[in-house]
């Protein structure tokens, strides 16, 4: 927890690494501001400071139109905490109120809508209903300022109910017009977006290890799914996708920094080509989830290179994030398939379900020409189809078959401790399967995994015994950023140095998982 002089300091020195872990109101301007923002430093007299842009905008405060305080990353303390508040922000940041509304959310957490908006009110200054409304506002200004959809489609594209609303509160926040807001565009700043697309960045904080996320996400890619390819600009590698979204699918690219980029650059360009524009706000927020872009990289780094096992490598390779995925179900069966198994071999049975049972889009793009299959499709598979022991199959199609009846959830508001147990009571889920799953679907930052060869494999690397106890002993002294230590093991263990942004690389060691059942 931090004071209000604390946050004064940090505005004062345009402190960046509290970018969207607060904000700053000024009593005589009317407006509200990221801690970094340029403009001179108001007196701590006429500060107001808030944890939300919501509470902020609430409070009758414009977002400043110099920094941009609605396009900060998203606080690190709600990104990972597993209590009712941390998991409402990920379903708001998911998009449920816009599709289910607060009696939707109230039911997937399990409180009424009367508690949930006390709660939320009690510690973030705003309801469920304004955290949306701030939400659909920052979305209505990206479509806005980077499409040339009419402003009648952007506003119902960014969630909102009429126009009328639409337009009320794009000028209750940004104190312009719709049309105006359309007028301050910046040209030239951003990548040209796709042929029925649009361009936009990824916000970030601290510094960034995109070559890490890159290397992993590539190692893993299945084919027709997903690939990692050379960019447009000379020096940069490129992730893209197909995605599953509620209104439709969508196709999505985010490329990595290149050699002349600073790790702390602040931000990843991203296209995406959606079906339905309404599934903007659900599509850019499961690729902050997958790239770890609102984690907190000097509080991880500052407590994992204050040991040596790790200070070498984090003065090396500083930001190194934890990579989350974009479906949890995907992710589910995926790790499965990665039971006992090199990645390579689980990256294989993953393609060939996909090319099986995946929904094929209507054109190719790139080598992307495929959906990952839904798990009900999968539940339903044929054995034949399965190339594996059957004890594997067993678990792979109850646990489909779980997924698909709600028995088992995995959506961004889950109880990660029920979730576990769910899984833990299906056969053939041990806890190699689980942590995995907290770690990359659940956003959970202190996983470890002491059974993983990998992990061992690394701790062996970095001068320490290899065994599963003595692992397990290790990484008591990493909590609460264990998620990230396991990264770094992983990283060791395939001994890969740092690679130029330069060039296209896909890490040449296939590291073994187990399952310790």
């Amino acid at each position: 927890m931090i004071d209000d002089e604390t946050r004064y300091r940090a505005v004062d020195s345009r402190d960046a690494r509290f970018d969207g872990v607060f904000f700053t109101a000024v009593r005589t301007t009317g407006i509200y501001c990221r801690p970094s923002c340029p403009a001179v430093t108001p007196k701590r007299v006429n500060c107001t400071f808030y944890p939300t842009a919501a509470a902020a905008q609430g409070a009758g405060y414009r977002a400043c139109r110099r920094c941009r305080p609605d396009s900060v990353p998203g606080s690190p303390e709600w990104n990972h905490r597993a209590d009712l508040v941390g998991r409402a922000m990920r379903l708001i940041g998911d998009g449920v109120v816009d599709r289910e509304g607060v009696a939707g959310l109230a039911t997937r957490l399990g409180y009424s809508s009367r508690q949930l908006q006390r709660q939320l009110t009690a510690e973030l200054g705003a309801g469920p209903l304004a955290l949306a409304r701030a939400q659909r506002a920052q979305t209505a200004r990206l479509l806005l300022q980077t499409t040339e959809l009419p402003v009648t489609e952007v506003a119902f594209a960014a969630g909102f109910a009429s126009v009328r609303q639409f337009n009320d509160t794009v000028r209750e926040v940004y104190d312009r017009t719709p049309s105006g807001l359309r007028t301050e565009r910046t040209v030239g700043r951003r990548p040209a977006a796709p042929a029925g697309g649009l361009s936009l960045r990824l916000a970030y904080r601290g510094a960034l290890d995109s070559d890490h996320l890159l290397d992993f996400l590539a190692l893993r890619a299945v084919p027709g799914v997903e690939e990692v390819v050379p960019g447009t600009r000379p020096g940069v590698r490129t992730y893209r996708r197909t995605l599953a979204l509620p209104y439709g699918r969508g196709i999505a690219e985010v490329d990595g920094l290149g050699a002349a980029d600073r790790p702390t650059r602040g931000w990843l360009d991203c296209r995406l080509v959606l079906a339905d524009l309404r599934d903007l706000t659900t599509a850019v927020h499961r690729l902050r989830a997958l790239f770890d872009l609102d984690a907190d990289p000097d509080a991880v780094d500052g407590r994992l290179g204050a040991d040596p096992v790790f200070a070498a490598q984090v003065l090396t390779r500083p930001g190194l994030r934890s990579p989350g995925h974009v479906d949890p179900h995907e992710l589910a069966v995926r790790a499965v398939l990665g039971q006992q198994v090199t990645v390579a071999a689980a990256r294989t049975l993953a393609g060939r379900l996909a090319a099986t049972y995946g929904a094929a889009l209507p054109e190719p793009s790139g080598g992307l020409r495929l959906l990952f299959p839904t798990a009900a499709a999968l539940a339903g598979a044929d054995p034949a189809d399965l190339a594996m022991p059957a004890a594997r199959k067993r678990a792979l199609t109850g646990l489909c078959a779980a997924l698909a009846e709600g028995a088992v959830r995995l959506d961004p508001g889950v109880d990660r401790e029920e979730a576990a147990a769910e899984l833990l009571a299906l056969p053939g889920i041990g806890p190699w399967t689980v942590g995995y799953l907290r770690m990359r679907a659940l956003a959970d930052p202190d996983v470890f995994l002491p059974g993983d060869i990998g992990v061992r494999d690394g701790l062996r690397r970095l001068g320490l015994p290899g065994d599963a106890k003595a692992a397990a002993a290790a990484g008591t002294a990493w909590a609460p950023w264990r998620s990230y230590a396991v990264h770094r093991l992983w990283t060791a263990a395939a001994a890969t140095p740092v690679t130029s942004q330069a060039s296209l690389v896909t890490p040449p060691v296939d590291t073994r998982v187990q399952e310790t059942a």
